[in-house]
């Protein structure tokens, strides 16, 4: 499935907050949002998923104008991943998992033997069938994101929007949900997700969509996109791209290191 944005634009009362951001994010790739706090990213998912109706422009999933769509086909085709989720109760992870059938079901019946199997197969697939059981509240940082992909994965939505999903883990489980959500993208789900690492887009992203004051700054692959006067203009920090690799690899590495004495 692929999500289409077009001259889309937002206001909270007199405050605009995106303005004529364009864009399309198809099957199977991996589109990373890339912008300091405050630029818009959140409301532009708050947008794409239904949240916020009252604004201009277009988003179509493939092809059918969300606006067109009751939250419950939306859920069908999207499904959302916050930077973090504490429920009221210590639920176990499988049933955390099981609430992303709910769309599946009618408000007055409860999950059957489908949906049990759709939760069992995305505790399975994510490679944490021993949490199953486990309180979701005592389990580590990184397994609480994990969860939270399983039960996306189990919402059977094919469309994945994910919120920084990596802003708190230390390094290893960066580097290990980031490998599940690529690999979710070689099985075609469209993942857009919103960062403030470069070196992660370079490493995992098909696209980039640069976002500065609510407004597309750059839009492309992230070769094509991430460079020292981007990182400048987005964060005010001086930076050079260095390859490595024979060109195969990319990172952003700061100036004031690579030259200490100028």
């Amino acid at each position: 499935m692929s999500v289409a944005v077009s001259e889309l634009s937002f206001s909270y009362g007199k405050r605009e907050v995106l303005s004529d951001v364009s864009f399309i994010a198809q099957a199977g790739e991996l589109l990373a949002v890339l912008g300091p706090n405050g630029v818009g990213k959140s409301t532009l998912f708050q947008c794409i998923l239904g949240l916020l109706l009252h604004y201009s422009g277009d988003i179509t999933v493939d092809g059918k104008n969300t606006k067109k769509m009751d939250i419950q086909e939306l859920a069908k085709c999207i499904a959302y991943i916050p930077q973090s989720h504490v429920p009221v109760f210590n639920y176990s992870v499988f049933d955390i998992v099981l609430m992303g059938t709910s769309a599946q079901v009618s408000s007055v019946n409860t999950p059957g033997k489908k949906q049990m199997a759709l939760a069992e197969s995305a505790i399975d697939r994510l490679g944490i069938t021993h949490l199953r059981q486990r309180g979701y509240m005592q389990i580590s940082g990184g397994e609480r994101q994990l969860v939270l992909i399983a039960r996306a994965l189990a919402q059977n939505a094919k469309i994945l929007i994910m919120d920084e999903p990596t802003s708190s883990l230390d390094y290893g489980n960066q580097i290990r949900i980031l490998s599940q959500i690529k690999k979710l993208t070689t099985e075609g789900y469209t993942v857009i997700q919103s960062t403030h690492n470069p070196d992660q887009a370079f490493l995992f992203a098909d696209k980039v969509l640069a976002l500065l004051d609510g407004r597309v700054v750059k839009h492309g692959t992230p070769y094509e996109v991430i460079s020292d006067d981007l990182i400048k203009t987005l964060y005010n920090v001086d930076v050079e791209v260095q390859s490595l690799y024979m060109d195969k690899v990319r990172v952003c590495l700061p100036k004031s290191i690579i030259h200490p004495l100028d």
